[in-house]
């Protein structure tokens, strides 16, 4: 596949829509949120899913798919931000129509739930996409993880370092960043949405998952050749983990690190992406350097 291209950077005045694509929310979970995109110069328009029910969905599947497709094909809309994750984007997936995106492409922002749209969008459409912290999330993250949104979406290269972990393999390489939440991955591989992380960089992070989860799906990605070819692993938040009354143990990081022995790309561990209140974004399908050494990691768009 060629590079992966990227939409329009936004810009002050420009329009910014938030819908919920999976769970229900009502309009005053987002007004914080709302409050912080406007007084960043966007005008935000709330889609039709935010304050509908249908069970625990934010509306039908029809419903939420409407309202996202209708946003994908607004001339006035610059960049679709998913309100919160939990579980349903991937059952309206099928009902979208990406004719337009594709002639027209915007950002589409989150993570968790969201990860379905990045496979997706990343892999089957050859388009950047951001993994970033949602509205739901917005007033509980740090200035820091907010303030990567705003930069990312406005052009910014951004950089990050963070501290060193025990079970970080050293190493440096370039690559595409494709990925997003395990469970997810896990869940599309060998549909027509599965990723293809050879010769890039794979992000993945999960949030209360069980230990032996996340050992059935490392083993399942491993045996569908998913982490045979890679440039580089990125392990964010593996937050809340849980675990059986006889311990499974090893820890999450070290589920990881056991699939990936024969392998000898450079791995780090707690990288500042997940379900953290210091999420920051990462534009997927974008080209990075990733350099492990002793004294930490630098993640950097290039």
């Amino acid at each position: 596949m060629a590079a992966f291209k990227h939409p329009p950077f936004l810009n002050a005045g420009d329009k910014i829509a938030i819908t919920s694509t999976a769970r229900l929310i009502s309009k005053e979970e987002i007004k914080w949120a709302k409050q912080k995109l406007e007084s960043w110069g966007y005008e935000v328009v709330l889609g039709a899913t935010i304050g509908l029910k249908h069970h625990q969905y934010a509306g039908t599947d029809q419903e939420r798919a409407d309202a996202l497709q209708e946003l994908i094909n607004s001339d006035d809309i610059n960049a679709i931000l998913c309100a919160r994750g939990g579980y349903g984007t991937v059952r309206i997936l099928d009902k979208l129509d990406f004719t337009s995106f594709m002639q027209k492409p915007k950002w589409i922002i989150g993570y968790s739930d969201v990860t379905i749209l990045h496979a997706h969008i990343n892999n089957y459409l050859g388009i950047q996409t951001l993994h970033a912290s949602m509205p739901i999330n917005f007033e509980n993250n740090t200035a820091e993880s907010l303030m990567s949104i705003k930069e990312s979406l406005e052009g910014g290269m951004l950089s990050y370092h963070f501290p060193s972990h025990p079970l970080n393999r050293k190493g440096n390489c370039t690559g595409e960043i494709i990925g997003g939440n395990l469970s997810i991955l896990y869940s599309i591989l060998g549909t027509s949405s599965g990723f293809n992380p050879d010769n890039k960089i794979l992000f993945i992070e999960d949030l209360d998952e069980y230990l032996y989860h996340i050992d059935r799906m490392m083993i399942a990605l491993k045996r569908a050749g998913k982490l045979s070819k890679l440039k580089g692993l990125i392990v964010g938040g593996m937050t809340i983990m849980n675990d059986n009354n006889i311990p499974f143990g090893q820890s999450a990081e070290e589920i990881i690190l056991e699939h990936c022995k024969e392998f000898d790309y450079p791995i780090c561990f707690q990288a500042p992406f997940g379900h953290l209140e210091d999420n920051h974004s990462l534009k997927l399908g974008a080209m990075h350097s990733l350099k492990i050494i002793d004294d930490g990691v630098e993640l950097k768009a290039i």
